[in-house]
């Protein structure tokens, strides 16, 4: 039952961030989305952050996974990086709660050396693989580019906390790529 119970209050976790919009909820929230008493939420994860930190490892690992079952179908570096941009706008990843997870994940960064490490590891991993995809288009400009497209993906998903109704993931990936045209004329990504 253990691991079903994680499960659960990882999940209401996300989805209480979501509805409030911060980290500004109480364990008690939580537990009551998952069905569970709030002494049982204690004894899975000791604590608020602690929970907070299962859900971000929770949707970086979906978030991970989905871009590498998205790459292992692309073929060239075109393709690989739509990729990348489709998987990071997808419908699992670009919902109302995980835009709002995202953003508090950012505010707890700066507080918490365990997030810290993990936004870091996500920021680390992007590069890679936007490196991975843009050297063969950009050359020395590879860097620059994957700096400027990681910070356009923040950005995206910053403005997307801000506005209301849903999340759109294809406008999204309609404005990163119109950046990379933009500072790749003649490229067809």
């Amino acid at each position: 039952m253990e691991p079903i119970r994680k499960d659960a209050l990882v999940k209401a976790t996300i989805t209480e961030i979501g509805r409030v919009g911060s980290l500004d909820v109480t364990v008690s929230q939580i537990a009551r989305r998952a069905g569970m008493s709030p002494a049982l939420a204690h004894h899975y994860f000791g604590s608020k952050e602690d929970m907070f930190l299962a859900a971000m490892r929770h949707i970086l690992t979906l978030y991970g996974a989905e871009v590498r079952g998205a790459l292992a179908a692309a073929e060239g570096p075109d393709a690989r990086l739509r990729a990348i941009l489709r998987a990071s706008f997808s419908p699992g990843n670009f919902r109302r709660e995980a835009v709002s997870a995202w953003l508090n994940f950012w505010v707890l960064a700066q507080t918490v050396p365990e997030a810290r490490r993990l936004l870091a590891v996500y920021q680390r991993r992007l590069r890679s693989n936007l490196m991975s995809c843009l050297r063969p288009l950009a050359g020395a400009r590879a860097g620059a580019l994957a700096d400027g497209l990681g910070a356009l993906i923040d950005g995206l998903y910053l403005r997307e906390v801000l506005k209301s109704g849903p999340p759109d993931g294809v406008a999204a990936v309609h404005t990163a790529l119109n950046y990379l045209n933009a500072q790749l004329p003649g490229n067809a990504a």
